[in-house]
């Protein structure tokens, strides 16, 4: 093409950026945008936030819901939403899982099979709603030269597998849809410790919703032990990060929020009950050698529950606490009226 007085102009589409072959590309002609970076047709990548607005009132569909299922695709600060899977759910009248179906369904399992430089570890904190800071420079835009973790994360989000942000340059799992693939492969390939947390995770909201501090104290203890290799425990971070793997199901019902802002300090996690959905909102507080009625206090004293503002109804206040030493975790939790 390059040099050719016939052409006037060439648009070339593909899943991934031009291949490397070295410093210079004999197709150093084409402007390249990509999900790593799309700058500035971003919003010609998807269907964009008001566009599913303006879908869902016309065929008369919850927005909410096509929200938590397609939404997720940060492109530089525009919210993109997967058009295959948005169109078919309209045209089919019901929210499922159709874009992942489109795909290689082994581009996802082979490199997670694998553990292939210790992905397993990363998706398994992807899951529980932690981001992880990828170098996406190293790709050789390929499927074929993945020597790294940082060529096969990168891969996954050309894929759409994997959400990328530019300004802090990490990955996060966009969506329930994409959610639902991993947990998918997950149970496929029997990675147990991860399915165990998984399975015990609706018995631990249900525990949760009985105020049940000792039956949810036994659940996260058995989510840590299962996955003590990736989850190593050394601050409250770490608690956090088992804690929402632990609560993984509540993501179905509730908006999760970590270190929200609320009363006169930051909840660690703050879990908001979505739209037509009757089950109580949630406030956790997480403490590292302390004592679960510190940390119920906590709660209390700086008025985390002042966050839920436009909420009306039970509001659960969950205080965890982790000792280094016995290796276990105490709960205390109390129902309140607002």
């Amino acid at each position: 093409l390059k040099g050719k007085s016939y052409v006037a102009l060439a648009y070339m589409t593909g899943i991934l950026p031009i291949k490397k072959y070295g410093e210079h590309s004999t197709l150093n002609m084409f402007y390249e945008y990509s999900m790593t970076d799309a700058s500035p047709i971003q919003e010609f990548t998807g269907f964009t936030e008001d566009e599913v607005k303006e879908l869902c009132k016309q065929y008369n569909r919850s927005f909410e819901e096509f929200k938590t299922w397609y939404d997720g695709y940060d492109m530089d600060g525009i919210s993109i939403y997967n058009p295959k899977s948005v169109v078919e759910a309209l045209l089919r009248g019901k929210i499922g899982d159709y874009w992942t179906k489109t795909e290689s369904y082994e581009a996802l399992a082979i490199y997670i099979r694998t553990n292939a430089y210790g992905v397993q570890d990363v998706i398994a904190k992807l899951l529980a709603g932690e981001t992880f800071e990828v170098d996406v420079t190293t790709f050789q835009n390929d499927m074929t030269t993945l020597n790294s973790l940082d060529r096969i994360l990168t891969l996954l989000v050309h894929l759409g597998y994997l959400a990328y942000d530019f300004d802090s340059k990490t990955v996060r799992i966009p969506n329930y849809e994409i959610r639902q693939q991993f947990i998918s492969t997950i149970r496929e390939m029997g990675w147990n410790d991860v399915i165990t947390a998984l399975n015990n995770s609706e018995e631990l909201l249900k525990a949760t919703f009985a105020c049940d501090g000792e039956k949810v104290a036994k659940f996260i203890d058995a989510a840590h032990q299962e996955n003590t290799s990736i989850l190593n425990y050394n601050n409250e971070n770490a608690l956090s990060c088992v804690i929402s793997l632990a609560y993984y199901s509540a993501k179905k019902s509730y908006e999760v929020h970590r270190e929200m802002q609320a009363g006169s300090g930051f909840a660690d996690m703050v879990f908001i009950p979505k739209s037509g959905v009757s089950t109580p909102a949630m406030v956790v507080e997480l403490k590292f050698d302390k004592s679960a009625e510190t940390a119920l206090q906590q709660i209390k004293d700086k008025k985390y529950a002042d966050c839920l503002k436009n909420y009306r109804g039970e509001i659960l206040l969950v205080g965890i606490n982790y000792d280094k030493n016995s290796k276990k975790h105490t709960c205390r939790i109390e129902k309140i009226i607002k």
